[in-house]
C-alpha cells in the first residue's frame, strides 16, 4: 500500500504541478489561461485561470511531500471535475477526438479519489507526522471537498453560450 500511495502521488503530483507550471509560467500565461475560460463561458476568467492554476501547483507540491493527501487530491479533483464538465466531456471519450475528449480528465480524478482512499501512506510527510486520514474517510475528504468546490465554481461562474 506505501508503495502504491508513493508512486501515486508522485505521478499525479508531478502531473498537476507541471500542468500548473504551464499555465502561470508558459505559452499565454495567465491571461491566455483567462482568455480561454472566458472561451468556454467562465464569468470571471481571470479568477478561474487563478484558481486553477494555483490549485493545480499547490496541490501537485502537496502530493509529492505526502502532506494532507485527501485535500491535496481533492485540489485535482476539483479542477479536473471543471474541466471535465465545461470542456472536454461534450467531445466524447477519446483525448485526440476534436476538442480532447474526457479520458484523461476522468482518469486523474479516479486517480486522486483512489490516492484521497489510499492517504499519503508511511513515506510521506502525512505519515511522518502521524496523519492518518485514509479508506472511507479519505476518500469522503477528497470526493466530497473535490466535487463540492468543482461543482460550487460551476454553478457561481459558467454560464456555456448555447449554439445558435
Amino acid at each position: 500500500m506505501d508503495v502504491a500511495a508513493l508512486l501515486l502521488r508522485l505521478i499525479l503530483g508531478v502531473v498537476m504541478f507541471a500542468h500548473g507550471w504551464n499555465h502561470v509560467f508558459r505559452g499565454g500565461k495567465l491571461p491566455g489561461v483567462a482568455r480561454w475560460f472566458a472561451s468556454l463561458g467562465f464569468k470571471a476568467p481571470k479568477l478561474q485561470a487563478a484558481l486553477a492554476s494555483y490549485t493545480e501547483l499547490g496541490a501537485g507540491v502537496l502530493l509529492v511531500l505526502g502532506l494532507a493527501t485527501p485535500v491535496a487530491a481533492a485540489g485535482v479533483v476539483g479542477c479536473m471535475f471543471v474541466a471535465l464538465v465545461a470542456n472536454h466531456l461534450k467531445n466524447g471519450f477519446f483525448i485526440f477526438r476534436p476538442g480532447e475528449g474526457y479520458e484523461y480528465v476522468l482518469t486523474l480524478v479516479v486517480v486522486a479519489l483512489a490516492l484521497g482512499a489510499l492517504g499519503g501512506g508511511e513515506w510521506s510527510l502525512d505519515g511522518a507526522l502521524d496523519v492518518d486520514v485514509e479508506q472511507w474517510e479519505g476518500l469522503a475528504i477528497t470526493a466530497g471537498l473535490g466535487l463540492g468546490l468543482g461543482a460550487a465554481v460551476l454553478g457561481l461562474f459558467w454560464r456555456p453560450t448555447t449554439p445558435s
